[in-house]
């Protein structure tokens, strides 16, 4: 399953919010991948995810497969759209 989505977060996305969305993505058992400027990057992986700018405004494509998908893009899609 994958969604478009334009990050609105309420803080820049840095360190703690990328650790935070790490976390929030290791609560699923579905593989987690974030498809950022054509640059696919696995959302468990706090390495991956360190190394790529996530910018207010920007779309960013949450892809996610797994028997939780739904529930994992839903959440995902708050974190940062909130």
């Amino acid at each position: 399953m994958k969604r478009d989505v334009t990050i609105h977060t309420s803080t820049n996305m840095e360190a703690t919010p990328i650790a935070q969305l790490v976390q929030l993505a290791n609560k699923f058992t579905s593989r987690v991948y974030f498809v950022v400027n054509a640059r696919k990057v696995n959302g468990k992986s706090i390495m991956g995810m360190m190394s790529t700018v996530f910018e207010q405004g920007e779309t960013v494509t949450i892809d996610v497969e797994g028997e939780d998908e739904e529930k994992a893009v839903a959440a995902l899609e708050h974190f940062l759209t909130a």
